[in-house]
């Protein structure tokens, strides 16, 4: 509790969050080695770089075409574990109405918010449609923290919650 007040919605969540979310989670967008599949990996940050260990990482994807036909399952949930990692599989998204590079919708939820936060994952080997992309413009210097980055086993994408390296969210 802080300023000895009476305890916010926020801080009353209790450790309660992540157990309850157990349930929700789970899938990939497509299974582990479907032919175009991109492991993405990250890590959830607090505000003072440590991990959060009870967060939820949920995305939503256009397919390889850039549209959303029916039946297709672009949605995926993740928990993050002790050290606040998440692990997805995706298959890399079309341009969505060709003005917008390949990226993911991202959710984040974790205790103590009490909205999702809203941001998105772009693919770091689209630099030209990145660079053309109306978000990434529109935020500038700071669109560095929305693209993934190589990794060893597929895509790193980081999400800090605040400081000098906090994710760029946005109210949807």
């Amino acid at each position: 509790m802080t300023g000895g007040g009476p305890s916010t919605p926020s801080q009353t969540i209790g450790p309660f969050f992540h157990f309850a979310m157990e349930a929700m989670a789970g899938g990939d967008v497509v299974a582990p080695g479907t032919p175009g599949a991109v492991a993405v990996t990250g890590t959830v940050l607090d505000g003072h770089g440590e991990p959060v260990p009870d967060a939820m990482v949920e995305i939503y994807q256009a397919d390889p075409q850039g549209a959303f036909p029916p039946g297709w399952h672009g949605f995926a949930r993740a928990l993050t574990d002790g050290d606040g990692r998440f692990g997805l599989t995706v298959v890399k998204p079309g341009s969505v109405d060709g003005r917008q590079a390949p990226h993911l919708e991202v959710n984040l939820f974790a205790r103590g918010l009490l909205q999702r936060l809203a941001t998105r994952m772009y693919f770091p080997d689209e630099e030209d449609a990145n660079a053309s992309d109306p978000l990434l413009a529109g935020i500038g210097d700071r669109a560095a923290s929305l693209v993934a980055r190589p990794a060893p086993s597929g895509l790193q994408f980081d999400l800090c919650l605040q400081g000098p390296d906090e994710t760029v969210f946005f109210v949807w």
